[in-house]
């Protein structure tokens, strides 16, 4: 133990908070939370712990560092902290959520006079409501497949009031019946929210109440002759009890729980959610996890509690579950307070709910299944793709590890290049790098590939070893430049001056799909349907989109610096007002003086001095 770390551990605090257990590099081995920060990190350095993840975690001890700590006013804060914590670290050792950094929702803009339903990945507290997450997109199209089906609303983002026509006429979906047309005013405010509300409590599960409402409006209708209406809403009730049938659980009647299936296989798990309301299971789905053979099942499902429910739309007051966690308590406040209600966990012993729990693992062990045996096939076809191309550039092994660079200009301008990393055929996106060339003037593939290249490999020999430095450069087994031979023959000078002997070095040209070797005249054209040339292909595609972005929103800036900054009393807030109002600098350009002037924050005189200078 270092003395800063001692020095840390004496002077913890005996209140609930987070901490964050970081290695040498910096880098967060660890996230945990407690109700004594003091007596649960001091723990993990006694030889006898009464917290059990401490003999779990016992050897990842002697990679610490530091601990960071945050304080809470509570363990709920504190569960709420760590749930954000891991998925913004994604430490190794912690139970964590699979391809966590963004599950879909439902969102329903009820902002807005005539709200739209659309799928969303970001969480904004902006008064619209969300439904999930749900595991998958295809998870969110069904739903919104079966939601348009039944009641047709606007997906166009064009700004609609209540009282103002929009548009003079209205786009195919209104003719086909998918959209009321509220852009040319054909259904009132009032009438379009009735519907809205209606797709809510189809969400809720509600569909009982949603199919009583229906009824009596087809009643209603019927009997003032509108028979017409009356069938519309006929087919939609039918359309919603059949829906009704095959959710239809009689064990819960006019119960709202979730059931939690857990299944487990080397270090991976899987969890099967069943979302049952108002005794009718209204959504399915499953979500992996990556947790260590020796964590207990109790912990994998605090684990995924924990995660899930910290961004979940809603909370039922019952969960389901095939163990109870060691920490059910705090987990249960953390909910409670998640719901604004008390939230029970509980375990069934018998039944029928027993037995749906049973059914629920059974289909997650099957997911678990197939998804191991998919991603034993794509890593033997990565191994082969790489065991291929190192037969082809005549490398002794495959090159684990591989960086391909792009050059990116207009007309010679603004030269940028991208850096992306693959790793055992994978990308690497939290090391991908850009640059701005600085030491070249015009479009010179040549002289932008030898700066990038002689900044990163010097970049790379400076840092010190076991720095994390070093680790943020770490070298490749193998290089490639998007460019044919002169490319090639260009990055090999800079790799024979920095002594670079080690890394191979490669080009690939768009027009033949060739690959150019340093000090060969002939390129090496591999097999059309090889798995080596689709690797390479994706490496140089990707290189080239993340140059082609950074450049783009290079030249946005430039764009809109050139025609704002200069401007006498135009400073950053009064630009972004200006562009959020006319959106481009050709309609302020266009717009009056007295349009420019209502804009907040400018008013007459420099209305007037922005046109002046815009003009000239």
């Amino acid at each position: 133990m270092t003395p800063q770390l001692e020095a840390t551990l004496r002077k913890l605090p005996d209140r609930p908070g987070v901490y964050l257990m970081k290695d040498s590099r910096g880098d967060v081995l660890y996230v945990g939370k407690a109700q004594s920060l003091r007596n649960r990190v001091r723990s993990y350095w006694q030889k006898q712990s009464p917290y059990g993840e401490a003999h779990r975690i016992r050897s990842v001890i002697d990679r610490v560092a530091d601990v960071e700590t945050t304080l809470t006013d509570s363990v709920s804060e504190a569960l709420l902290l760590e749930a954000n914590l891991i998925k913004r670290y994604q430490p190794r050792f912690n139970v964590r959520l699979k391809d966590d950094k963004s599950y879909p929702y439902i969102k329903i803009t009820l902002a807005d006079d005539f709200p739209r339903v659309e799928r969303t990945r970001k969480l904004i507290n902006d008064g619209s409501r969300y439904f999930g997450p749900y595991a998958s997109a295809s998870s969110v199209d069904e739903s919104m497949n079966l939601i348009r089906r039944l009641f047709p609303f606007r997906t166009c983002t064009i700004d609609i009031s209540e009282g103002k026509r929009a548009l003079a006429r209205p786009c195919l979906l209104y003719h086909i019946k998918r959209c009321q047309g509220p852009c040319i005013e054909v259904i009132s405010k009032e009438a379009y929210r009735r519907d809205i509300t209606q797709i809510e409590l189809f969400l809720e599960g509600r569909q009982e109440t949603l199919v009583a409402g229906l009824t009596n409006e087809m009643t209603a209708a019927s009997e003032r002759t509108d028979y017409e209406r009356a069938a519309a809403l006929r087919d939609k009730v039918r359309s919603i009890e059949r829906t009704m049938e095959s959710q239809k659980m009689a064990a819960f009647a006019r119960t709202a729980l979730d059931l939690i299936g857990l299944a487990r296989r080397d270090n991976q798990a899987a969890v099967q959610l069943f979302v049952v309301r108002n005794g009718a299971l209204i959504g399915r789905d499953v979500f992996l996890l990556e947790a260590a053979r020796d964590v207990p099942d109790e912990e994998v499902l605090s684990g995924f509690l924990l995660q899930f429910y910290a961004r979940a739309a809603s909370v039922p007051p019952e969960l389901l579950v095939a163990a109870l966690p060691g920490e059910a308590v705090d987990l249960e406040a953390f909910l409670a307070d998640r719901r604004g209600g008390p939230v029970h966990l509980r375990v069934p012993r018998r039944g029928e709910k027993r037995q749906l729990l049973e059914l629920a693992e059974r289909n997650a062990a099957e997911t678990l299944a197939r998804e191991q045996v998919r991603w034993l096939a794509d890593q033997g076809k990565t191994l082969g793709a790489l065991t291929e191309l190192a037969e082809a550039l005549g490398l002794p092994n495959p090159p684990l590890r591989i960086e391909c660079y792009d050059i990116s200009n207009f007309q010679g301008a603004q030269s940028v290049a991208s850096m992306v990393v693959f790793e055992d055929g994978k990308p690497r996106t939290g090391e991908y790098r850009r640059f701005r060339i600085k030491s070249v003037a015009g479009a010179n593939d040549f002289a932008s590939h030898q700066e990038v290249l002689r900044r990163r490999f010097r970049r790379a020999a400076a840092a010190e070893e076991g720095s994390a430095e070093e680790l943020r450069w770490r070298l490749p087994d193998l290089v490639i430049v998007d460019g044919g031979k002169g490319q090639v023959s260009a990055a090999a000078e800079v790799f024979a001056e920095l002594a670079l002997d080690d890394i191979a070095l490669a080009g690939l040209a768009k027009e033949r799909e060739e690959l150019f070797l340093p000090g060969q005249s002939k390129p090496i054209l591999l097999p059309p349907t090889s798995g080596a040339l689709y690797l390479v292909q994706r490496l140089r595609d990707e290189a080239h989109r993340f140059a082609i972005t950074y450049h783009r929103d290079l030249r946005a800036k430039a764009s809109v610096r050139s025609a704002f900054d200069d401007l006498p009393g135009v400073g950053p807030k009064r630009k972004q007002a200006l562009l959020r109002v006319f959106g481009s600098t050709k309609r302020i350009r266009e717009a009056p003086v007295e349009q420019i002037a209502a804009v907040p924050g400018i008013g007459p005189a420099l209305a007037s001095r922005i046109k002046t200078v815009l003009e000239a």
